[in-house]
């Protein structure tokens, strides 16, 4: 009988929900041009607070740094290499927005391993499918698209948001068909009627209605990262184990039981 994991809980998710906004809003700064550097230094407070989330989870603060040291077998691993990159690009483009595209390529690769880090997880049926990659890096473009929006509501930034959005509402619809949860019906109806149809309205009258473009984001962002919550607390439930042949005893080797 299968039953949710117990070593990821809402802090695990925060990493997913806070690295993922935030990764992708560095990335609506680079395509997208937000006035200024609060959208770049959002960005990094998103992801800092995202992985702190994680850090506080584990029960010996000091073996954190383990993490570091598995390059060639562990995403995490990878992740983290992903995240020094992202900081360190990302705080040198608040002085030289030239450096903007490399942090964002860094921030594309930190939720890229986001997803990965679900893949692997062989035993957990909901994160297994590999349609979990796509679903995670575009649920990310699309909550740092939406949150990019209350900084610039301009053509572009709201281009970009809709295209993440239509990324997104696809990735789902390819993840829920090969990975179909109960747990994920509710979140995933949400971000289809509400999260993608809503706010693509309201970016069509968003030179019309004040503050369209702002509430657009803010939905969008919002049944993301519900989704994502209950992607990984409440869908994650383990396969448990399959016996296909029991032993018998005093049976010969290779004999059937």
């Amino acid at each position: 009988m299968s039953q949710l994991q117990k070593h990821w809980d809402a802090r695990a998710a925060l990493n997913f929900m806070l690295g993922g906004t935030g990764a992708g809003l560095m990335i609506a700064a680079a395509l997208a041009h937000p006035a200024g550097p609060a959208p770049v230094a959002l960005a990094l407070a998103l992801v800092a607070a995202g992985l702190g989330a994680v850090w506080l989870e584990i029960g010996r603060k000091l073996r954190a740094l383990n993490v570091f040291f598995n390059p060639f077998t562990s995403w995490m691993t990878r992740e983290s290499l992903a995240a020094l990159a992202f900081f360190a690009l990302g705080g040198a483009a608040l002085w030289r927005p030239a450096l903007l595209p490399a942090a964002a390529l860094a921030a594309l690769a930190f939720v890229f391993c986001q997803g990965r880090i679900l893949y692997a997880a062989k035993g957990i049926p909901a994160w297994r499918a590999p349609q979990v990659v796509l679903l995670v890096v575009a649920a990310s473009l699309a909550e740092g698209a939406g949150l990019a929006l209350l900084f610039a509501a301009g053509p572009l930034p709201l281009s970009w948001f809709a295209l993440a959005l239509v990324l997104r509402a696809l990735a789902w619809t390819r993840y829920a068909a090969a990975a179909p949860a109960k747990a994920l019906e509710a979140p995933g109806k949400m971000l289809l009627q509400v999260g993608t149809v809503g706010p693509l309205l309201l970016v069509l009258v968003a030179s019309e209605v004040a503050g369209a473009p702002q509430l657009a984001g803010a939905v969008a962002l919002g049944t993301g990262l519900w989704l994502k919550f209950a992607l990984v607390t409440r869908a994650a439930a383990n396969q448990g184990y399959a016996l296909p042949r029991l032993p018998v005893r005093g049976a010969r080797p290779g004999s059937q039981p």
